[in-house]
């Protein structure tokens, strides 16, 4: 079991997250048919795009050439061992190989795995088998953008671009219900254009902007509803037809000590199907913390993957409940259990949609169980989201890392200040949406994203450069930091190359000293701040990037800047100017701090200054490091 502990001045709860939701679910396997393939092996190993890899020869290996963790397996004994294990499978060969290989194994779509095939020199990611239900393509995306491959997904969906409505949910943080052969039908008639009705109560609507989806009808809640025509539904009720849920449902527990893990799990189905609400929709359970050793309820989080909240009784005390009870008080601490930690659990912004009922054990059986059942306002699946902050470089495409490509891959929304989601524009894909925000709203582009990844959406939030490097970074982690432990989706930063990076390498080496960068923009920091700041950069003689220099509000503070420096340096002393890096208006110039041309810096524009080592031969500019002179 994994915890995450919250902690105030006089309260504790602690969410306990089910094992197979902290481990890559399904692992990823790679097998290789010769030794052609071991360099490949060992680099998916090596970058953790693997979790195992195998060869059919390993035993030829030398010492040298063995990879840690690589096994020897004969193809038929591999795919033995695997393919009913809902692992993600990759061979590195021949796909007429892998196909007569697979071939007696291969029974649905529904069940079998997803099967990826790559060429040793990493050239190209074929989806074989389970491209959208056990998503195949979406890895493939990820693998090919991560090792500069191409992806080659043969789907309808891929191909014509269209949604895939079997699998597109999952990016969203929801569940899929609904019979395997519906969703087949379903699946047919869009392949054949039809017009799909989709009724969506429940979670965000931004999926339905995207241009693939010009031919849905979408019905609302107060829509006439005849569910017999709708193709596809999305919300929390239990619906016989094509389905996604989002997590919008939580449910409070209490037991009476040793409750058979079948009597929860009967208690919960009863008072879902009484409310004629689906189980898919569960986004936690709740329960008291002298219940975080409960047998039957950890069994049951586990097999469900189900996470837990356990609150102190003080904790639940604190909350107004419906119906509290003296007895549980008398024995708990706590008037409530099941209500309170329903309501609790949802960040106390939960409804009640069903008061506490208790239900019994039968004959054979043993314990009792109380249900509650609260609905959060929006879906709350903070362990399946994901916020990654891009860092998309200065401007052109190719200074995209892999890293941040895979990442964007990864996303089912994009959000960043227009022009900077326009150079990244060609990547992204038909099913992918795209948030467009103005240049002065940074919180809010934060908080936007923040809360889609609470939702369990998986959120790329774009800076330009290094989003680390008066990005988006800090901000974002900072309200990140804000949010309940238990309440954080997965945070990750993706580095970029930085516009200072960019103008170095056009210039030459002028960084090969110490350095240091200063924003001279005054909006979140104090210009005596940054006065102080550059006066300690010019005594320490570090070479500078300095980066918004200029714009049409402040158009004095690089003159000041510049006098500053020349209290310091020498007045021949190189400055580059580097503006619109990346991009088709790119313009370098090599002046001196007695020479720059104040009017033509703006806020696009990067400045390099030299320290007292630093200067220009040739059109280069050089800041030494020493080699020669030792």
């Amino acid at each position: 079991m994994g915890f995450l502990l919250k902690c105030t001045k006089i309260k504790l709860s602690i969410l306990v997250v089910p094992e197979k939701t902290l481990v890559k679910t399904p692992r990823i396997i790679a097998y290789g048919f010769s030794l052609s393939s071991l360099p490949l092996l060992e680099r998916l190993k090596a970058s953790k795009h693997v979790d195992q890899v195998f060869i059919s020869e390993a035993s030829a290996l030398s010492a040298e050439q063995k990879i840690e963790g690589l096994v020897e397996s004969l193809p038929i004994a591999f795919l033995r061992d695997h393919w009913l294990k809902n692992n993600k499978l990759i061979f590195i060969g021949s796909i007429g190989a892998v196909v007569r290989l697979i071939a007696p194994f291969v029974k649905s779509k529904e069940n079998d795995p997803a099967i990826l095939v790559m060429d040793s020199k990493a050239k190209n990611v074929i989806t074989v088998l389970g491209g959208h239900h056990q998503g195949g393509d979406r890895f493939a995306n990820e693998l090919a953008a991560a090792l500069e491959a191409e992806s080659i997904c043969t789907s309808d969906s891929f191909t014509e671009k269209r949604i895939p409505l079997d699998c597109f949910g999952e990016g969203w943080g929801w569940k899929r219900g609904g019979d395997n052969a519906d969703w087949r039908k379903l699946m047919i008639r869009q392949s054949k254009e039809q017009k799909k009705v989709v009724f969506q109560s429940e979670g965000s609507k931004l999926w339905q902007k995207l241009k693939a989806c010009s031919n849905f009808s979408f019905l609302e809640k107060s829509d006439p509803i005849a569910f017999e025509n709708i193709d596809l539904y999305i919300g929390q009720e239990n619906r016989n037809i094509c389905s996604w849920h989002p997590p919008k449902l939580i449910i409070g527990i209490g037991c009476e000590r040793n409750t058979d893990e079948k009597v929860i799990q009967r208690a919960i189905n009863d008072s879902f199907n009484q409310n004629g609400l689906s189980l898919l929709s569960i986004s936690f359970i709740a329960t008291i913390d002298k219940k975080n050793d409960e047998i039957g309820l950890l069994n049951l989080s586990k097999r469900n993957e189900w996470p837990i909240y356990f609150f102190s009784a003080l904790e639940l005390s604190e909350v107004n409940v419906p119906t509290p009870s003296n007895v549980v008080l008398n024995e708990m601490g706590t008037a409530s259990v099941a209500e309170a930690a329903a309501i609790l659990a949802g960040d106390q912004r939960g409804r009640l949609i069903q008061n506490k009922q208790i239900y019994y054990s039968n004959e054979g059986e043993f314990g009792a169980v109380t249900i509650a059942i609260a609905e959060v306002e929006n879906p709350f699946a903070p362990h399946k989201g994901e916020l990654h902050l891009i860092g998309s470089g200065p401007g052109e495409l190719k200074m995209l890392t892999s890293d941040s490509r895979q990442a964007l891959t990864r996303c089912s929304v994009w959000i960043g200040y227009g022009p900077y989601l326009n150079y990244l524009e060609s990547i992204r894909r038909h099913d992918q949406v795209r948030i467009d925000s103005e240049l002065t709203f940074e919180k809010d582009r934060c908080q936007h994203a923040l809360d889609l990844a609470k939702e369990g959406v998986k959120v790329a939030l774009v800076s330009s450069g290094d989003s680390g490097i008066y990005g988006m970074a800090g901000l974002a982690l900072d309200l990140w930091l804000n949010e309940r432990i238990d309440s954080r989706p997965l945070f990750q930063v993706h580095p970029g190359i930085s516009s200072f990076q960019m103008a170095a390498a056009k210039v030459g080496a002028p960084f090969m000293h110490d350095f240091c960068s200063i924003s001279l923009s005054d909006l979140l920091t104090p210009w005596p701040q940054i006065e102080k700041r550059i006066k300690s950069a010019a005594i320490g003689d570090f070479v500078l990037a300095i980066f918004n220099p200029k714009s049409i509000k402040r158009d004095w503070q690089l003159k000041k800047t510049v006098d500053l420096l020349l209290e310091f340096r020498n007045p021949s002393t190189p400055v580059a100017i580097a503006r619109q890096l990346g991009r088709p208006e790119e313009s370098i110039e090599l002046h001196t701090l007695e020479t720059l041309p104040f009017d033509q810096v703006d806020m696009l524009t990067i400045l390099i200054v030299g320290n007292s080592q630093s200067f220009i031969k040739n059109n280069k500019f050089l800041t030494p490091r020493g080699y020669l002179s030792n």
